[in-house]
């Protein structure tokens, strides 16, 4: 799975679709050791775990960014 951003310790990485669609569209975070699933289109936590602030972060990168991450997944 291709790494799309690193920021504060942060790794965001995802998967890009061909064919079939990836539901609901998301990207793969580790942090420390932690690794978790988060939603590009509202930004909710799907799955694992990561820190509030750390998720607060991804959250706003991801609204900054949900145009691009959602043209790359299709």
């Amino acid at each position: 799975m291709p790494t799309i951003r690193m920021f504060y310790g942060i790794i965001v990485s995802m998967f890009f679709e061909i064919g079939e669609k990836h539901n609901p569209p998301h990207v793969h975070v580790r942090y420390q050791g932690m690794k978790a699933s988060i939603a590009i289109d509202d930004g909710a936590l799907l799955a694992g775990e990561t820190p509030v602030r750390q998720l607060r972060m991804l959250q706003v990168w991801i609204d900054l960014h949900k145009d691009e991450l959602l043209t790359a997944m299709f």
